[in-house]
């Protein structure tokens, strides 16, 4: 009898130690999270703090996401080589150095500088946690692992838009965001103190010589992105997750106080919306997922449709302001774009062995955050431009959905007979495997 006939050959057992390991990674990416976000609740103060315009405003997060984005396949061959373990503990003294550098920047410079330490230091983050939960927990639980872990970095935004929107209005710039740093410090202690990166009998196998140097980088980015899976995942990736990610690290808070008339404690309750549907979408999301298959692309279609027709109904409303029940309606539905991205990983997953699956990851990962920062230039820019004109920026958005619709409908095809292909070969391998 193979160890197929009740899992994957080698899966790992899961259970209350896989899950104390990999809540310390989920720590570590809440915790960055927070980070990530801060910048999101502190614009308008931003503005002040260093007397700048909405482009420069925009470059604090560009810069953050440039980086992110630029790092996530060199990331994903470090977890590849080096393991969980190294890359989240360099990933965490790169974070807390660049929040702390933050919250002591007087310049522009310095806290451009800052921000891109800690973007650094963020990117090392979810690939290190997805590569985690593969490791410890068995494969037919990897949809639910991984929206549990974008739940619990969800949280991370919520400790922004609730806990450090109100110290930074109580206690200033450098008390709260130097404050924060500390989590950063205790995360990194856990790490170096208590995570493995597989538990026992579990090891992969080691690396042949060949597996080194540029040759074998090259050979391992191409051939994941020749998988129509992984460059599935890219795009869906790239147009579920921007919009949210666009309004929450930046623009939300603005859009909503600027644009809408409303008060800053208003503005944040809905950032704080945002949030709460987005760890509520996620546990429905893997659920549906891991039971439904087929369910991928129809709920990803689907969260950009819903998206679209939302945020278009806010811009086109007439009057100068929409209604509060428009609004709260956005941003509920915005809250569905975080776990409609995490679908792009559940098509790179089954696409890619095991020993590739963070390069694949990386490739995916890469995708949101390029719209993001792309998204992110096209609105500061518009709003200079147009005297502020939210409505003209914010309909940028559409231009990205469009692009990436465009690609999901291409590949998806291609993408579901490949994975069709790899199960039917998997299942007649299991079958000849000797008892």
């Amino acid at each position: 009898m193979s160890s197929s006939a009740s899992g994957l050959p080698g899966d790992p057992p899961g259970g209350r130690r896989a899950a104390a390991v990999w809540g310390i990674g989920v720590a570590v990416y809440f915790v960055a999270i927070t980070y990530r976000t801060s910048l999101g609740v502190a614009g308008l103060d931003a503005v002040d703090r260093f007397s700048i315009n909405a482009s420069a405003l925009s470059t604090f997060s560009i810069l953050q996401l440039l980086v992110y984005a630029g790092m996530q396949i060199p990331v994903g061959l470090l977890v590849d080589r080096l393991g969980t373990k190294k890359v989240l503990a360099l990933g965490a003294v790169l974070f807390t150095a660049g929040q702390l550098g933050f919250a002591l920047s007087h310049s522009y410079g310095a806290a451009l500088a800052s921000r891109a330490l800690l973007g650094c230091g963020d990117a090392m983050t979810f690939i290190s946690v997805l590569r985690l939960g593969s490791r410890w927990f068995p494969a037919r639980r990897g949809p639910l692992i991984a929206q549990v872990a974008a739940l619990f970095g969800m949280a991370g935004n919520l400790i922004s838009t609730i806990v450090l929107a109100r110290l930074l209005h109580g206690l200033g710039w450098t008390p709260t965001f130097a404050g924060s740093a500390v989590g950063g410090a205790v995360v990194l202690a856990l790490v170096l103190l208590f995570l493995k990166d597989h538990p026992e009998g579990y090891e992969p196998q080691p690396r042949p010589s060949h597996h080194r140097g540029p040759s074998f980088v090259r050979r391992q980015i191409g051939a994941a992105w020749r998988e129509p899976g992984t460059r599935l995942g890219m795009w869906v990736h790239f147009t579920t997750q921007f919009p949210a990610m666009v309004f929450l690290l930046l623009w939300g808070m603005p859009f909503l106080v600027e644009a809408q008339g409303l008060p800053r404690a208003t503005a944040g309750e809905l950032l704080t919306l945002v949030v709460l549907a987005n760890m509520a979408v996620g546990l429905v999301y893997g659920q549906v997922i891991a039971r439904h298959h087929r369910a991928r692309t129809p709920l990803a279609l689907g969260t950009v449709g819903a998206t679209a027709l939302v945020w278009g109904a806010a811009l086109v409303w007439p009057g100068e302001h929409a209604p509060m029940w428009l609004l709260v309606l956005l941003c509920a539905v915005l809250g569905a774009c975080g776990p409609a991205s995490m679908i792009g990983f559940d098509f790179a997953r089954p696409a890619n062995p095991p020993e590739r699956l963070g390069t694949a990851s990386g490739i995916v990962n890469m995708g949101g955050f390029t719209a993001s920062m792309t998204t992110l230039l096209a609105v500061g820019v518009l709003l200079d431009a147009t005297g502020e004109n939210y409505r003209i920026a914010f309909a940028s958005v559409f231009v990205l959905q469009a692009l990436g619709i465009t690609q999901i409908l291409r590949l998806k095809g291609r993408a579901h007979r490949r994975e069709r292909e790899r199960v039917v070969a998997s299942r007649v391998e299991t079958v000849h495997v000797p008892a």
